[in-house]
């Protein structure tokens, strides 16, 4: 669908100390989630109404994204990505920031009157890891362009954290911000209390959340971080939203869960709703059910707990080389519908990348599983010492599927 509607117009109006968000004059509640490669068609018939991108994956075109958004009748809140001093962007190079600001202009005259755009978030966490409060400089004139050449949509930007410190650089030096965006996971429950102590008298996005962060976990003796199965994340995301999100709407007037497709972060399953063969997992059927009210009519697996050499992940399982150990999942569908099992070992990933930056898939080993059975296999270690996870998922034929991983080291 092409653009020739022109833009609709979306603002934020304060209600008796109540902020809203309008779009074409009526009250737009936000149904989101954060989309790189994940389908659109299904976050669309699962109720979605809105999606924020990072502009770093296939999807690079600003046109492609919001015409294919169009098509399903839903919304961009359209990132603009810049530099990040982590990264090795300099604000102090007036040249380079002079260029990045060229680009956003460009960028913002070429889509902003497409009638797919909400909003415009300039930078994806520009402050992880800074130092020099020159971005949020940058970022305020980005903002002011906006407002100059675009009048029908607010800015933001999205930032992993917001402390009274931060909140004093953003009010010096990035005033021009219609609204304040914050990413937390497990620490999404004292969102609330980051709003009061910032002081800041402005409308929130929750621009990502969802699982416990691979850093708010518990780990293991030897550092490897223990993941919650789909259906502990499921009911995580299932109280942060009925908690947090839903119960502040005074103040965080739009969020986006993390993350409708599937990506490598740690594990192949951390952030991931869905599996990379497209099964959707438990946190969709959450989101459905905020997004329309009812449940899914078919609803994924439900794991119940994993077992490797008798052990849980926080009993730290260690095996020795060359020998055999039987694992076990215990898992039910809400339908009765039967399970098809798959288990697989990986080498436990080295990365240490923050942000969400790019890692590679570690490696899978071969060989080592034999007798798969209804809820169990038998691992024979690696002869190579090391750190590994044993993962499995549990299908149920309608094309949804549970998982959980146990981490294991190898002597």
């Amino acid at each position: 669908m092409a653009s020739a509607g022109g833009a609709v117009p979306v603002k934020i109006v304060n209600e008796n100390g109540r902020y809203r968000l309008y779009r074409g004059d009526q009250p737009y509640a936000i149904k989101g989630a954060g989309i790189s490669d994940g389908d659109i068609e299904a976050f669309a018939a699962h109720g979605g109404n809105s999606f924020r991108n990072w502009r770093d994956s296939d999807r690079q075109d600003g046109r492609r994204i919001l015409d294919e958004a169009a098509k399903y009748g839903i919304t961009v809140a359209m990132c603009i990505p810049i530099g990040r001093e982590r990264l090795g962007f300099d604000y102090d190079d007036r040249e380079a920031v002079a260029r990045q600001f060229e680009m956003a202009r460009s960028e913002v005259l070429k889509y902003k009157d497409h009638p797919a755009l909400l909003a415009w978030i300039i930078g994806n966490e520009p402050d992880l890891k800074f130092t020099n409060p020159k971005v949020f400089d940058a970022i305020n004139d980005i903002s002011k362009m906006i407002h100059e050449v675009d009048g029908n949509h607010p800015t933001t930007t999205a930032l992993s954290g917001l402390s009274r410190e931060l909140a004093g650089v953003i009010a010096e030096r990035a005033a021009d911000l219609d609204i304040i965006s914050l990413q937390k996971y497990a620490d999404v429950v004292n969102v609330p209390r980051y709003i009061e102590e910032a002081g800041m008298n402005k409308p929130y996005f929750i621009t990502e959340w969802g699982p416990a962060g691979h850093w708010e976990v518990a780990k293991t003796s030897w550092g490897a971080p223990i993941e919650h199965n789909s259906s502990e994340k499921a009911a995580l995301y299932y109280r942060h939203y009925r908690e947090v999100i839903a119960s502040h709407p005074d103040r965080i007037i739009g969020s986006y869960v993390f993350l409708w497709g599937q990506k490598q972060e740690r594990t192949p399953t951390w952030y991931s709703m869905f599996l990379e063969d497209g099964s959707e997992t438990e946190t969709v059927d959450v989101m459905h059910y905020f997004w329309n009210g009812a449940w899914p009519e078919n609803r994924s697996p439900r794991i119940e707990g994993m077992l490797l050499d008798a052990k849980t992940a926080a009993q730290d399982v260690v095996l020795e080389a060359g020998m055999p150990y039987a694992a076990a999942v215990i898992a039910e569908d809400p339908e009765g519908d039967s399970l098809d099992y798959r288990w697989e070992v990986m080498r436990e990933s080295g990365a240490r990348q923050v942000g969400g930056d790019k890692e590679s898939v570690p490696e899978v080993m071969p060989g080592i599983l034999d007798g798969a059975k209804e809820g169990g296999v038998t691992l024979t270690a690696p002869a190579e010492a090391g750190a590994y996870r044993l993962f499995v998922y549990v299908y149920d034929g309608m094309g949804h599927a549970g998982h959980a991983n146990i981490p294991f080291l190898v002597q």
